[in-house]
């Protein structure tokens, strides 16, 4: 057995059209594989980067042209019974042609293919060709073919098994790919192979069980013998002449359980499986990481309508999510490194759960290996997304080849806890006004209440399915009611305000979000509008949302004073999306156990854009991560509007008891204390409790200028309640004073209070494009004080360092006075006088 990498001396041709520039047609560009027309084009300096300013729209032709990839290898047989040319990756409609006879076709992304193609080859030089052509043809083909359906976009990603994603999003540029976009490469083998192997993991008591699901393709019809180990343990079975599967079970004594961040160790063991020929010759092996736990849904009804609750090792978890999309548009740019700083930044924002949205792909290795030595619980939707899809061929085949080929690649995940049947589809069909338009046509339904859950009960039993992502339990409910299983809430976003996230009490939050713009430093490489300006050209084509910039505003108007340029307008409405989740998540998880998860849309963006996004798509994070990395901790504690009056909620996601001395105090902004009380907090290892406040805290004497602190334990867990809107609230002029420490790689920013300070946040990429700052969204009072630490590429000039814009609260725009004008700094000791 041999594999031969087919990545290099590949070129890049359009095939000639009307719509390809003159500079392009009958051009050979080097290409890179895996990779895609788009990069390749870049690379070679043909087009301009389509994530700057408007530039996408200039690009659109790329989608819209067929492309041929070609090489040339030298090959020298050998005595292999068979070899094969294997595509991992092929994106989208191809046909691949050795020596210039066609060996197949493809119009699927999301699955492989592999070639017989030892007849073709020829000792010495060899040409392999593969021609895409153009997605959009294809989806418009198909589309008039069996009848157009309703989708969010007007683009026809439905009709073809693609990245959704690609053909533009409302936090996405329409970029249409086409490329070798995974390896490719000979493999040549003798009297048998693996095709496939699906280990079941089962936890019972002190015993943990693989169930080892091989499946084999013969060459020769000789008995074959599979051999398999793993954590010290070891079997083996002898398959006889003429058949093609086995199942091999290995028991593991007292194995050390996986559990989910936060929950316990992450223990990962190696089992290897070995196919052999009678004679004992190693013909193929397959190794991964395995992790023994147990995972189960319960949605069982109860007073409070029908649970959400995932399990893990029997344990209930209490889910702090994000949604994923694609973290580029172009998938070969996203390396492991990448994801690793990704998978970093949820673990430091207090996160256990990544929802893989399905309008985007079946993620690569990397990302699950890292989800499995983090602790990140991954929840997998099958990619439907946003539209009624069809069901007639070749869609159907298509579905199921490629469903079975991903449940059975991402088996051996422990991350992986939860299959989704699809994205808002069964919603659409219910509230979306798709009836009509279908008019009795296929819209999906076959595949996530039939296909699927078939497919998944099959080959991972598991795991739990569940059909839609929103969806209740049952089609006798309506999909996105918040007493069953799991909801969406988007009335938020689209037409409420913030504080509506108080009026539901759900199951489980699968999709809620706030928009943002990116960090300023993402906005100044991304965008050349000389002003910045909300609606200048190149920050309205960065806005894909229908009406977002009307619904920031929105935002903006009910909550905060008004905006006085761009700066305060960047500033407030970050501040208002950190706002926004924060709101939502602890008043969610206030109501634990009823609601027992929350995942926000969305932890990633795919390009520099405004969008619901913690980290933006230069991969800086915006304040909504540091709100979520509060909202998120394993101990909160929140003061919650409860029956007319306030409580103080308590909120523990450890193993330990948590008790402490807690006090409330109600405050002028001032500082000078108008009541107070201290109770005792005694919140039960993974559990909640709510504490009635008495009324004298509940009634401010002015709400403009008083506010509620609470806090508790040894390292001041702090929640506050303010009285009145900041639009409202008499916030002083800021003043403060700044000491600058320079350090090796940045500065520490000390700052102490001489007026209340609301929502005082650094913003060091203003200075520099690589400096991060390690916490934001202060609210101090007089005489309170507090430390940024900032890391840059180099010195900071400190007096820039502690003036607007880059040092920002909001008084500085309800207040007279900034807080540029209102502080002292020094580079260093005591605070200036």
């Amino acid at each position: 057995m041999s594999q031969h990498a087919l990545h290099e001396g590949w070129v890049l041709r359009a095939v000639p059209g009307p719509q390809v520039p003159p500079e392009i047609a009958d051009r050979a560009v080097p290409a890179t594989v895996p990779g895609c027309v788009h990069t390749d084009l870049l690379a070679a300096g043909l087009i301009p980067d389509p994530y700057l300013d408007q530039n996408e729209n200039a690009l659109t032709w790329i989608g819209r042209t067929d492309w041929v990839y070609e090489t040339t290898f030298a090959w020298r047989p050998g005595d292999d019974d068979r070899v094969d040319l294997v595509c991992a990756g092929l994106d989208t409609v191809a046909t691949v042609t050795l020596n210039g006879t066609e060996v197949g076709r493809t119009e699927n992304m999301h699955r492989s293919h592999r070639f017989e193609v030892r007849s073709l080859l020829r000792p010495g030089p060899n040409t392999l060709t593969v021609r895409f052509d153009s997605a959009y043809r294809y989806a418009e083909a198909h589309r008039d073919r069996l009848g157009d359906r309703p989708n969010a976009y007007p683009e026809p990603f439905h009709f073809i098994r693609k990245m959704a994603c690609n053909f533009g999003w409302d936090w996405g540029p329409t970029v249409v790919t086409a490329g070798i976009w995974q390896e490719i490469g000979l493999h040549a083998w003798s009297t048998a192979r693996l095709t496939a192997v699906r280990p079941l993991v089962t936890v019972e008591g002190d015993i943990g069980r693989v169930e080892l699901h091989v499946e084999f393709e013969r060459a020769a019809d000789s008995p074959v013998t599979v051999r398999a180990a793993v954590a010290g343990a070891a079997g083996e079975v002898t398959i006889p002449a003429g058949e093609r599967g086995a199942v091999l079970t290995v028991a593991v004594r007292d194995p050390e359980r996986w559990w989910p961040r936060g929950y316990g160790e992450q223990p990962l063991h190696a089992l290897d499986v070995t196919l052999c020929a009678e004679d004992g010759r190693v013909l193929d092996g397959w190794s991964r990481r395995i992790g023994f736990r147990s995972v189960r849904l319960d949605t069982a009804p109860d007073a409070h309508g029908s649970a959400f609750v995932l399990h893990v090792n029997d344990v209930p978890i209490f889910v702090r999510g994000v949604n994923w999309i694609p973290d580029d548009a172009f998938p070969n740019r996203v390396t492991r490194e990448r994801l690793a700083e990704r998978f970093d930044q949820a673990v430091g924002a207090n996160i256990n759960l990544l929802r893989v949205w399905g309008g985007g792909r079946y993620e690569s290795e990397d990302f699950y290996e890292l989800a499995d030595e983090l602790g990140l619980l991954v929840q997998q939707d099958f990619l439907f997304a946003c539209a009624a899809y069809p069901e007639e061929e070749p869609f159907r085949s298509e579905v199921e080849a490629e469903a079975r080929e991903q449940v059975i690649r991402l088996a051996s995940h422990p991350s992986l806890v939860l299959w989704i049947g699809n994205n808002e589809n069964i919603w659409g069909w219910h509230d979306w006004n798709w009836q009509q338009p279908l008019a009795g046509r296929t819209w999906g339904r076959g595949y996530y209440l039939e296909l699927l859950p078939r497919i998944v009960g099959e080959l991972d039993p598991t795991r739990p399915y569940w059909p839609g992502s929103p969806w209740s339990g049952s089609e006798e409910l309506h999909p996105n009611d918040p007493a069953h299983g799991t909801m969406h809430i988007w009335d938020v976003w689209n037409t409420d305000d913030y504080r509506r996230y108080r009026e539901y009490v759900p199951r489980f939050v699968a999709e809620f979000g706030y928009q943002a713009p990116p960090a300023y430093a993402t906005l100044r490489r991304a965008i050349s509008d000389d002003p910045l300006a909300p609606d200048s050209p190149g920050m309205a084509h960065h806005q894909k949302a229908i009406d977002g910039d009307r619904k920031l505003q929105r935002g903006l108007d009910a909550h905060l004073p008004a905006p006085a340029n761009f700066d305060d307008w960047h500033y407030l409405t970050q501040l208002n999306q950190a706002r926004a989740i924060q709101l939502g998540v602890e008043h969610f998880r206030s109501y634990r156990p009823v609601c027992m998860g929350t995942i926000v849309w969305q932890l990633n963006d795919c390009w520099p854009v405004t969008s619901w996004s913690a980290v933006d798509g230069d991969g800086r994070r915006k304040p909504l991560w540091y709100a979520l990395r509060r909202a998120y901790a394993e101990r909160l504690l929140t003061v919650q509007p409860r029956e007319g009056e306030l409580a103080l909620v308590a909120v523990n996601e450890t193993g330990d008891r948590w008790r402490a001395p807690a006090t409330v105090t109600r405050l002028t902004l001032a500082g000078e204390p108008r009541a107070k009380t201290s109770v005792e907090l005694d919140v039960p290892a993974y559990g909640s409790v709510v504490l009635a406040l008495p009324a004298e805290l509940a009634r401010p004497d002015e709400a403009r200028r008083e506010l509620l602190v609470a806090e508790a334990g040894e390292t001041a867990e702090r929640a506050l309640w303010l009285f009145a809107e900041d639009r409202e609230v008499d916030w002083p002029p800021a003043e403060l004073d700044a000491v600058v420490e320079p350090v090796g790689d940045g500065a520490r920013v000390r700052v102490t209070a001489r007026s209340a300070l609301r929502d005082l946040t650094l913003f060091p990429d203003r200075l520099d494009p690589s400096a991060e700052v390690d916490q934001a969204l202060l609210t101090l009072l007089p005489g309170e004080s507090a430390t940024f630490v900032v890391r840059a590429g180099g010195p900071l000039d400190p007096a820039a360092l502690t003036a607007r814009p880059v040092l920002r609260c909001v008084n500085d725009i309800s207040g007279a006075t900034s807080a540029a004008e209102g502080a002292t700094a020094s580079a260093g000791g005591d605070p200036a006088p």
